[in-house]
């Protein structure tokens, strides 16, 4: 399989039972449908997040994602509770394809993004 950014090679990388496919090359990581929400819950799986969250960035704005798994056009999505957060996800696999960086800050409530939230419910009342 080939990265849908970089293109670059595809790697199998295991934590416990579930398997995902990092990029070798931009160290983004590939979720088949629902792998990112069951790591989120388990207790030191960011650590398949080796890359650096600098150079995940550098591929945010890259919008033209095709799926490597169907080859469908992938949308740009960012998670609801940490809007920084961009991401690619299908609509046809339901596979995720997070840059750099992004998974760890999708498993983590950080101190900021606690206020964030708070931030933003107060702007809504």
């Amino acid at each position: 399989m080939k990265c849908p950014k970089c293109n670059g090679d595809m790697e199998s990388v295991q934590y416990e039972d579930i398997e995902v496919d990092r990029c070798t090359s931009c160290e983004g990581i590939w979720f088949d449908m629902l792998e990112a929400d069951k790591l989120r819950t388990m207790s030191g799986s960011e650590a398949i997040d080796t890359g650096d969250p600098k150079l995940g960035r550098e591929y945010d704005d890259i919008h033209n994602v095709i799926c490597p798994k169907c080859q469908t056009q992938m949308i740009h999505m960012v998670d609801r509770r940490k809007p920084y957060i961009q991401y690619e996800a299908c609509t046809v696999c339901y596979g995720l394809f997070f840059d750099a960086g992004e998974f760890r800050q999708f498993k983590h409530q950080t101190v900021l993004d606690f206020f964030r939230n708070l931030s933003a419910r107060s702007r809504k009342k």
